[in-house]
């Protein structure tokens, strides 16, 4: 059996403090194989988003183990995992994310840069190409489209070359024709690197295109995904 590149067991996370406190995450094991790609759909408060926080080790558990590329994250210093994610994990967010009084080219660059990169913006200029962006390198994000802030954020996401891509709803904020360019991109570019690709999303039609689909309801993973309420 090959080892997966990312295996979660039994892993709880509770959020908040006295009575207000929730259990976003129950007891939940999830294995992904490399190179494959999974998506996780259910209602919203489900624990769907907290889910991938804690694969990208954004969020720390209190109890089970989180293992990502064979490396027990959760069992890691701050710094640690913060150097960890640079290296192993891309992040594509709903909201983009990018830095307002940044070019695109920048964008993409200064992370490299924060990691010690020799050559980090030849790389964001690829990058850019890559994502159909070669003549919008010195534009600000407030000077692009909702559809090129997201292939901004994308190719912001594989500069580092990394071994997992995460996907918070990569195309809730875009109308129906660009969210599906999004989602046409993220899979080809994942499939041409053999990058493992976890998204969180409403959209069933994005979800059947992942080779898995894994539904979520209360913090607990549950199956079939047709048993999932999915919310547009």
């Amino acid at each position: 059996m090959t080892t997966p590149v990312i295996d979660l067991e039994n892993v709880s996370l509770r959020l908040g403090e006295g009575p207000s406190s929730v259990d976003v995450l129950k007891n939940v094991s999830l294995r992904v194989e490399h190179g494959h790609s999974t998506a996780i759909v259910g209602p919203s408060g489900s624990g769907k988003s907290t889910l991938l926080m804690v694969i990208a080790g954004l969020e720390r558990v209190d109890s089970g183990a989180v293992r990502v590329a064979g490396e027990r994250i959760d069992q890691l210093g701050e710094d640690a995992v913060a150097a960890f994610r640079g290296r192993m994990i891309g992040i594509v967010f709903q909201s983009f994310h990018l830095i307002p009084n940044m070019t695109a080219l920048e964008n993409v660059a200064v992370p490299l840069e924060l990691t010690g990169h020799d050559d980090p913006f030849a790389v964001a200029r690829k990058e850019l190409d890559a994502v159909g962006l070669k003549d919008r390198l010195t534009h600000y994000p407030g000077e692009l489209s909702g559809g090129e802030q997201q292939r901004v954020a994308i190719a912001r996401s594989l500069a580092p070359d990394p071994a997992i891509m995460i996907a918070d709803e990569p195309t809730g904020n875009l109308d129906q024709a660009t969210g599906r360019q999004i989602a046409d991109l993220l899979f080809s570019k994942a499939r041409e690197r053999g990058t493992t690709l976890v998204l969180v999303t409403h959209d069933l039609s994005l979800a059947t295109r992942c080779d898995r689909q894994v539904a979520m309801r209360s913090g607990r993973i549950e199956t079939p995904i047709a048993d999932a309420v999915v919310e547009g």
